[in-house]
């Protein structure tokens, strides 16, 4: 979170000085003109996120700044101030671009509050501008959709992997997107254009489970009228995904540990096995360690399927990636609903960044897509957002790296969900909710920047 840069120009010193004593109290990087033409110069030369200028100036007023800034660096939003306010003056402002029109004498709480707004709208654009640019990289491509340094790290395993063709286990939550990653190693694998075949193991019986793996011959059981290739034999020369393997029967696992020892199958009813060459991936979203411990799965078997391991974390503990999904899932739904929407205001990635996910990025992109079906205009607002989103803040403790929180981590992240969601980016107003002064909250915010900044 860098610092916000302001820029203020009055021809009244003292009006210049006692607005940037009060802008600076806010922990923003403040720079004072005293003229339209020092300001021009100062914006030619330095980067700034808000003007705030007074209208009436000798030889460069407030239009032309204004004007200048539209043109030249838009970015900048420009806060019109005026001790000659008019309807005609304010309705050209707001015509022209202005961010907002305040009348002389102001309330400095209106002045910090419009200023707040100002930059959040900054910042808002230049992430979806950001975010837009990134996700563009992703456009005809099967892609993870990620920029947290752990999943960037798994996902260059996987590439070192992929081309060994050596049987892999994929461990994590519901909806983290197991089967993405078994499908980035198939195409990434010496075999692309081969088969990739996927069934849900916990879907079936065993009776049915073994039917569908191994196939039949003609006249195998009654109704076999003719003979069926399971999906092992399909998906020879490619990938066999197993998700959710765990929920096998004790029978199915020492046939499938047989298949993937003999590298052959034999379908019901026949003689002879089939020889097969098939990259087996399994997923599941137990703890295969524990489930070996309990005697609920065979330890060789386990042992044969985890020659590689990739274990994704929760969406919860990669938020960064949740602005970049929610952009990537905007895209995809406008497009598919045929919708204009192509933003986000603060309020609706506010909701979205704090919400935990039980249901990971499959439950985030079902949010996205019923947004964007009901919703209607260029920005998803905060109020378009399922009610239960709105109404309810789920906070999983989950154990990171194994092991319980901290008292400090958790700090963090409670300081953090009420500036981002609560007070939206407002010091001063995230200071009073939490009970402590805005400087500590300050030297907070600037910490865990810091901390973010060592952790890449």
């Amino acid at each position: 979170m860098t610092t916000a840069r302001l820029l203020i120009v009055d021809d009244e010193k003292i009006a210049v000085k006692n607005l940037e004593y009060v802008m600076r109290k806010e922990g923003w990087e403040v720079v004072g003109a005293t003229s339209g033409s020092a300001a021009l110069d100062l914006l030619e030369r330095q980067s700034f996120d808000v003007l705030l200028t007074d209208l009436r100036m000798e030889k460069v007023d407030g239009f032309r700044l204004l004007h200048t800034c539209r043109e030249r660096y838009p970015d900048i939003e420009v806060i019109i101030l005026t001790g000659f306010a008019t309807l005609e003056t304010a309705v050209e402002a707001m015509k022209q671009g202005a961010f907002y029109y305040i009348a002389k004498p102001f309330r400095l709480d209106e002045v910090r509050k419009v200023t707040a707004e100002a930059l959040e709208k900054v910042r808002l654009k230049r992430e979806n501008r950001q975010l837009r640019e990134v996700i563009a990289r992703y456009q005809g491509e099967r892609r993870i959709i990620t920029q947290d340094p752990a999943m960037l790290k798994l996902i260059e395993l996987a590439r070192r992997i992929a081309p060994t063709g050596c049987n892999v286990l994929i461990s994590g939550e519901s909806g983290v997107g197991k089967e993405l990653f078994a499908r980035f190693l198939h195409e990434a694998g010496n075999h692309p254009a081969g088969p990739f075949v996927a069934i849900n193991c916990g879907a079936f019986n065993e009776e049915l489970l073994e039917n569908e793996l191994f196939g039949h011959a003609k006249g195998a059981f009654t109704g076999a009228s003719s003979p069926r290739k399971g999906l092992i034999e399909a998906a020879h020369g490619g990938t066999l995904f197993l998700d959710e393997f765990t929920e096998m029967s004790a029978a199915m696992q020492v046939n499938m540990l047989r298949v993937l020892q003999e590298r052959e199958v034999r379908p019901l009813g026949e003689n002879a096995p089939v020889s097969v060459d098939v990259r087996f991936i399994g997923a599941t979203n137990r703890n295969l360690t524990e489930e070996v411990r309990q005697g609920r799965f065979r330890q060789d078997l386990f042992y044969r399927l985890n020659v590689a391991n990739l274990a994704i974390p929760p969406l919860a503990r990669r938020k960064g990636d949740i602005p970049l999904l929610c952009h990537y899932f905007l895209r995809q739904f406008a497009e598919q609903f045929h919708k204009e929407v192509e933003a986000f205001d603060p309020a609706a990635m506010a909701l979205l960044t704090g919400y935990d996910y039980p249901g990971n990025v499959r439950e985030l992109r079902n949010v996205i897509e019923r947004a964007v079906a009901m919703g209607s205009g260029p920005v998803l607002r905060g109020e378009q957002l399922p009610e239960e989103l709105r109404q309810l803040s789920i906070r999983i403790l989950r154990r990171p790296e194994g092991r319980l929180p901290t008292l400090e981590e958790r700090e963090k992240e409670y300081i953090l969900w009420v500036f981002h969601h609560e007070a939206r980016g407002n010091q001063t107003l995230a200071a009073q909710m939490l009970g402590i002064d805005r400087v500590s909250l300050w030297r907070k915010l600037k910490r865990f920047q810091g901390e973010e900044e060592e952790n890449g």
